[in-house]
């Protein structure tokens, strides 16, 4: 029992870790290179990650369905069958259940008639796909018991569990889209098209930069002339890069210069993901956009540095 809820605090603390450090990655992993390369890393990993994973579901499969005691294949896949079936219904009754009680209660800040609560609590509850850490659950099941003794139909519950993941990757995952055509659901957000999007999203990130020039900036705007060009460039569309930097004549002075106007664009960058953050948070503008512009800040970043 010890160990069991020692793994389940263990999962639910990686979830919470990685919910968090996703919400908050732009103060605590404040540099943009680690951003850059973390993305990259991680993608890689996780796929390498899932690919071992079925991998090992495959050698391991025909070990386990030769140590299936007194069970006969048939009735394996019987109960891996059923099993599926009633983690799909509680599944279903629960996101349904929880969508409904706010509203039950009085908590339910607006009505959608478009898309009424049970279609996003049945999309919902039909994606509850079954992967990763429903195999580890089941791997995580000792050999043997404190006594010595073999536990007690430990092959079993592993095949099941393969059934189960198979049934809700392959049934579920193939029918979801047949199963929000059907219901009709539209995107309740009302986004307006990605073009515009990106274009509000880079007005307000360049109204956060001349802001931030003219409330801390203003003694350098008069006296440094690549700063004086920055603000013009805001003004009209951001598309300071590199290369304009690099065609400068490097004297000493120009070289301070420089080197003082990395710091300003530094200092515009941070405010800007803080602007991201708080579009985040009014829901504006769709995650996607948010972090596309989010990852261009951190490619204009890189370029300084």
């Amino acid at each position: 029992m010890g160990a069991e809820h020692f793994h389940f605090s263990g999962v639910m603390a990686v979830v919470a870790g990685g919910l968090f450090l996703s919400y908050r990655s732009h103060e605590i992993l404040s540099h943009s290179a680690s951003r850059i390369q973390a993305i990259s890393v991680w993608a890689t990993l996780a796929y390498v990650l899932n690919g071992l994973v079925f991998i090992l579901i495959g050698l391991e499969l025909p070990v386990i369905m030769k140590n299936l005691e007194n069970y006969s294949i048939t009735q394996a896949i019987n109960y891996g069958l059923i099993i599926s079936i009633t983690i799909i219904i509680i599944r279903l009754l629960y996101t349904l259940l929880i969508t409904y009680i706010p509203a039950w209660l009085g908590k339910t800040k607006r009505a959608d008639p478009v898309n009424p609560l049970w279609k996003g609590a049945v999309i919902v509850g039909w994606a509850g796909m079954r992967g990763v850490v429903s195999l580890a659950s089941a791997l995580s099941i000792p050999l043997l018991l404190n006594n010595g003794e073999a536990f007690p139909h430990r092959s079993l519950i592993l095949f099941i569990t393969f059934i189960v993941i198979l049934v809700t990757l392959v049934f579920q995952g193939l029918t979801l889209p047949l199963v929000i055509k059907w219901i009709g659901i539209k995107d309740i957000e009302d986004f307006p098209p990605e073009g515009e999007q990106e274009a509000g999203i880079r007005l307000r990130l360049m109204q956060a930069a001349l802001k931030r020039l003219k409330e801390k900036f203003s003694p350098d705007m008069k006296e440094n002339e690549l700063i004086r060009f920055l603000k013009k460039q805001l003004e009209s569309d951001i598309s300071i890069t590199n290369q304009q930097l690099e065609s400068l004549e490097c004297d000493t002075t120009e070289i301070e210069e420089i080197t003082r106007y990395h710091a300003v664009l530094m200092d515009i960058y941070s405010v800007q993901r803080k602007e991201l953050y708080q579009l985040r948070k009014e829901k504006t503008f769709s995650d996607e956009q948010i972090r596309k512009q989010e990852n261009q800040l951190d490619l204009d970043e890189a370029k300084i540095l």
